[in-house]
C-alpha cells in the first residue's frame, strides 16, 4: 500500500512539474497570417522597465562611469509582477532585457555589465520566465539594438550623434535570449541608440534562425518585421496615421506589417523623475486612471492591437501599491465587459 501511495505521489509530482515547465520553442514555421492572429489574441500586457534608469531617476542613464554595482535593487518579486498582470486581465509581459546603457538583465556571457554581477546577483529574466510559466503569462522582450558601450558611440546620446557598432556582439546577445529563455512572442526593438551595426532586415533574419515564429518590431528607423510599434501611440487600425507613434515619422505604410502594438507609461506626466522607469517616492500616488486604461484596452481589442502598459518596479523590485490597485480595477472592468454588464 505504501509503495502504491508513493508511486501515485511521484506521478502527480511529474504532472505538476510538466504543467509549470517552460514551453518548448517551436522551430517549425507557422504562416505569418496565422501567427499574426495568435499574437493579436494576447491583446493586453505589462511592459516592465527596470534597469540603471530606475536608480538614476531619468529615462536615459550615461553608462561609461557605471558598472553593475550601480544597479542596487534589494529584491525582485517577479511573482508579484505576473500575479498582478493576471489580475489585470493581461496575457503577456514585455520585459526590458537591455537598455541603451548596455546593462543586461540576464546572465549573458557577452559582457560583465550584467545583473548577475550586481548586488542583486540573480538572473532576473530567468526568474521572470519561471513566474510567467507559473501564472500562465506569455513573454515578450524589449531590446536596445544599439549600445553606448560599443565602438563609436557617444555616451548618453541618440544615434543622430554617434552610433555604437558591434554587430557580432548584438547577434550573440540576441542568440542567447532566443535560445536560453523559451519562446519569445514578440520583440520591441529600440532604435534610439542606432542599429548596433546590423540592419533591421539583417536583425530579423538572424533572429528567425532561432525562433522563426517570433514577431519583431522597431520603434523607428528602417521598416522591417511584422509588427508596427507605436511608442506613446494609440489604438487604431493598422496604417492609421492618427494612431501611429509620433516618433515614427514614416508611419506604418509602405511595409507589410500584420499588426500594431501601442505602449505608454502608467505614470502621468509630472515634473522631475522618469516616466518609463520608476520615478521618485514623491510620485508614488501618481497613476493614470483605471477608466482611461480600460478605454484604451477596449480600443486595442476593437482594432486588433496589442496594448503594452508600462509599469516600472521600484528599488525593491516591486510594483507600486497604486499600480497594483489600479490594474486590479482594470481587470475587474475587463471581466464585467466580457459578461456584457
Amino acid at each position: 500500500m505504501k509503495i502504491r501511495i508513493v508511486a501515485v505521489c511521484l506521478v502527480l509530482g511529474l504532472v505538476c512539474c510538466a504543467c509549470t515547465s517552460t514551453p518548448k520553442i517551436n522551430i517549425t514555421k507557422i504562416a505569418d497570417d496565422v501567427r499574426a492572429e495568435q499574437v493579436k489574441e494576447m491583446r493586453f500586457g505589462m511592459f516592465i522597465c527596470w534597469s540603471f534608469s530606475t536608480f538614476y531617476g531619468q529615462e536615459w542613464t550615461p553608462t561609461l562611469d557605471k558598472d553593475s554595482s550601480y544597479f542596487t535593487a534589494t529584491g525582485c518579486d517577479t511573482d508579484q509582477w505576473c500575479k498582478t498582470a493576471k489580475e489585470a486581465g493581461m496575457n503577456y509581459i514585455l520585459f526590458l532585457s537591455k537598455h541603451h546603457d548596455g546593462f543586461c538583465l540576464w546572465d549573458t556571457a557577452t559582457t560583465d555589465k550584467k545583473v548577475t554581477n550586481s548586488p542583486l546577483g540573480i538572473d532576473v529574466l530567468a526568474k521572470l520566465r519561471k513566474s510567467c510559466d507559473k501564472y500562465g503569462i506569455k513573454l515578450a522582450l524589449y531590446f536596445s539594438e544599439g549600445d553606448w558601450n560599443w565602438p563609436g558611440a557617444a555616451d548618453g546620446k541618440g544615434h543622430w550623434v554617434a552610433s555604437g557598432k558591434d554587430p557580432e556582439m548584438k547577434k550573440a546577445q540576441l542568440k542567447e535570449l532566443l535560445t536560453n529563455y523559451g519562446p519569445i512572442e514578440f520583440w520591441w526593438m529600440d532604435h534610439a541608440a542606432g542599429t548596433g551595426g546590423l540592419s533591421h532586415k539583417e536583425t530579423v533574419d538572424w533572429m528567425h534562425k532561432f525562433q522563426p515564429n517570433t514577431f519583431v518590431g522597431f520603434n523607428h528607423g528602417q521598416k522591417a518585421g511584422r509588427i508596427a510599434l507605436r511608442e506613446v501611440g494609440k489604438p487604431g487600425p493598422l496604417g492609421d496615421p492618427k494612431a501611429a507613434s509620433p516618433h515614427n515619422k514614416g508611419g506604418e505604410t509602405g511595409h507589410n506589417f500584420l499588426l500594431a502594438e501601442f505602449t505608454y507609461p502608467i505614470l502621468p506626466k509630472h515634473k522631475g523623475g522618469a516616466m518609463w522607469f520608476y520615478s521618485l517616492p514623491k510620485h508614488d500616488n501618481l497613476c493614470k486612471s483605471a477608466d482611461s486604461l480600460y478605454k484604451d484596452y477596449v480600443g486595442a481589442v476593437k482594432h486588433g492591437n496589442l496594448f503594452s502598459l508600462d509599469v516600472g518596479p521600484n528599488y525593491e523590485g516591486k510594483l507600486r501599491d497604486i499600480d497594483v490597485k489600479t490594474l486590479r480595477e482594470v481587470g475587474r472592468m475587463i471581466k464585467l465587459g466580457a459578461k456584457g454588464e
